[in-house]
């Protein structure tokens, strides 16, 4: 009768030792043959390497240069020359008389310093030039220049909680007073959803609502008296809007 022969643990255990042993063998002398391979492929190639890692710090260093020497500069300067203007467009804002004069001066500058257009023209691509570009749509707005005014507020862009959505709204003001009121309604709901705020998105959506009842959209108009109601019911916007929610839907069933 055969008899099973049982292997004993210390010579399985050397076994298995000597099968570790060569694996970690194989895997050492992969890593060396890749490292090796590595080697070769950066020193066959290390005049490129070279290059590119100066030509990175090159324009790393060259940023930082642009940005001090002459970006820096640049904005110290579009921030004084848009000083001169404000100072007639807030007066023109806060004034009854001679509010025209006073925005064609901010708009044109005087006495040798510049206005806002020449800001927006000169400096663009500083914050300074950027803000030219609201104050002169605003101002061109105020003048009833409606193409010059949409001109320079689409050049504007602001992540700021009021001032960008007020822009946008102001673009819709304009078509508004031309009588393009599909434009309107949509830079209206533009505005209304760039930031979502107690103050802006319930006054461009109650603009909306206007608009879109005098175009016949009674749904669209309902809906946007609507989301004042749900979404802003403490803005001032709010107070008597179930009137505006009852004449859509009113006008939709006649």
């Amino acid at each position: 009768m055969a008899t099973y022969k049982k292997t004993s643990g210390k010579k399985k255990e050397v076994q298995e030792n000597a099968l570790d042993h060569s694996t970690t063998a194989e895997v050492f002398n992969t890593l060396d043959e890749t490292a090796s391979k590595s080697e070769k492929w950066i020193l066959e190639n290390r005049k490129i390497i070279f290059s590119v890692v100066i030509g990175v710090v090159a324009v790393i260093l060259g940023y930082l240069a642009f940005q001090k020497y002459v970006q820096a500069p640049k904005e110290k300067e579009a921030a004084n020359e848009l000083a001169f203007p404000k100072v007639y467009f807030e007066e023109a804002i806060n004034s009854n008389v001679a509010v025209d004069s006073l925005f064609t001066l901010a708009l044109e500058g005087a006495d040798g310093k510049y206005g806002f257009i020449d800001v927006a023209d000169k400096f663009s691509g500083t914050k300074a030039g950027n803000l030219a570009n609201y104050y002169a749509g605003i101002s061109f707005l105020k003048l009833k220049k409606y193409q010059e005014a949409i001109a320079h507020l689409e050049k504007f862009s602001s992540n700021d909680e009021l001032l960008g959505p007020i822009a946008k709204g102001a673009i819709g003001d304009a078509f508004a007073d031309i009588n393009q009121l599909d434009d309107a309604y949509d830079f209206y709901m533009q505005a209304a959803a760039l930031k979502d705020n107690n103050f802006s998105s319930p006054l461009f959506l109650f603009k909306a609502g206007n608009i879109a009842l005098e175009l016949g959209n009674f749904g669209k108009a309902k809906d946007a008296f609507t989301k004042i109601k749900n979404d802003y019911p403490t803005s001032d916007e709010a107070r008597n809007i179930d009137i505006y929610i009852n004449k859509a839907a009113f006008a939709s069933n006649n």
